[in-house]
């Protein structure tokens, strides 16, 4: 259930990262929704299979990467 809602989470930060016309991403909130997910796997990560663990974990990084990459432009 956790997991599910770390990856929701991650999915709302892209698409408040996401290039809309005429709509600036928003990075607060993008910033915001990765902060609780991040915060949530850590509170949850050694209750989780190891393949649960590897897949939020490399949502997280890809999300980063992209936040990273926008607030960057």
């Amino acid at each position: 259930l956790l997991t599910d809602e770390i990856a929701r989470l991650t999915l709302a930060a892209h698409a408040y990262l996401a290039d809309e016309e005429g709509k600036q991403p928003d990075m607060q909130s993008a910033e915001t929704a990765i902060d609780v997910a991040a915060a949530t796997f850590e509170r949850v990560k050694e209750r989780l299979r190891p393949e649960e663990r590897l897949a939020i974990t490399q949502l997280l990084t890809e999300t980063r990467m992209v936040f990273v990459k926008k607030r960057g432009l």
